[in-house]
C-alpha cells in the first residue's frame, strides 16, 4: 500500500498532470448529466456522447423526456449496450423526478439511489460533478488503479471507495474521482499500463510495471 507520507504527493502529481479535470461525458445540465451517467453503465463515454448528441439538444428536462417517450428514446440510444433497460429506467426516473421533486435533481445520496437505474456509483458521480460534493465513485478504472498502485486496495468497489475516502487528503478529495478515472483510462490502462510515462510510477507498488 502507498505509504501515508506519499499519498499527498501521489495526488499532487496527478493534479499536476490534469489541473482542471472534467468528465468525458457531455451534458448540458444536471438532468442530462444524470441521464448520461445512467446510460454509461457498461458503455463507453464516447459511445454515450455519440448517442446523446442530438437528444440533449432538445430533451433536457424530465418533462421533455416523458413527452419523448420510451420508444423514441430507444431510437436515440440503440447503439448503447442494454439500451432497452436503460430507456425504461430513464423514463421511469423522469416520472419520479417530475412527480416527487418538481423536476429538480436532489443532492441526496439515498434519494438518487432510489431512482430507477441509479446505483451508488451513479449517485456519487452526479453529486460530485453537479453539486461539488467530495464523493468518489469507484468504476473499473478507479478500482484497478487503487488496487494496482496500492493507493487503496480492496476486494469490492465499496471497500475501495471507503478506503479512498479515508486515505485521500481533504485538499484533493473533490477532484480525486476525476484524477483517478482519467489516470486509469489513459495511463494506468488495463492491458498494458504506460508506466514509463506515469507521473506516480515511483510511488506505485505494482510489481508488473512496464518498461517500454
Amino acid at each position: 500500500m502507498v505509504k501515508k507520507a506519499d499519498r499527498e504527493e501521489f495526488y499532487r502529481r496527478l493534479a499536476k498532470d490534469r489541473p482542471n479535470p472534467t468528465s468525458d461525458l457531455e451534458y448540458t445540465n444536471t438532468f442530462t448529466l444524470l441521464v448520461a451517467v445512467v446510460l454509461s453503465a457498461q458503455a463507453t463515454d464516447v459511445g454515450v456522447n455519440r448517442a446523446t448528441k442530438e437528444l440533449f439538444k432538445t430533451v433536457d428536462t424530465p418533462e421533455k423526456m416523458i413527452r419523448l417517450g420510451e420508444a423514441r428514446l430507444k431510437d436515440h440510444i440503440k447503439t448503447i449496450g442494454l439500451y432497452n433497460a436503460k430507456a425504461k429506467n430513464v423514463i421511469a426516473l423522469s416520472h419520479l423526478l417530475y412527480d416527487n421533486y418538481d423536476s429538480i435533481i436532489p443532492n441526496d445520496q439515498d434519494a438518487l439511489e432510489a431512482l430507477p437505474g441509479v446505483g451508488r456509483k451513479t449517485a456519487n458521480v452526479v453529486r460530485n460533478i453537479a453539486f461539488r460534493e467530495p464523493t468518489i465513485a469507484v468504476d473499473t478504472h478507479i478500482f484497478r488503479v487503487s488496487n494496482r498502485t496500492g493507493l487503496a486496495p480492496g476486494k469490492t468497489p465499496l471497500a475501495v471507495e471507503k478506503k479512498l475516502d479515508k486515505v485521500t487528503p481533504d485538499t484533493y478529495k473533490l477532484y480525486a474521482h476525476h484524477w483517478l478515472i482519467l489516470h486509469g483510462r489513459y495511463t494506468c490502462k488495463a492491458r498494458k499500463p504506460d508506466c514509463p510515462n506515469c507521473s506516480v510510477a515511483a510511488l506505485c507498488k505494482f510489481r508488473g510495471k512496464t518498461t517500454v
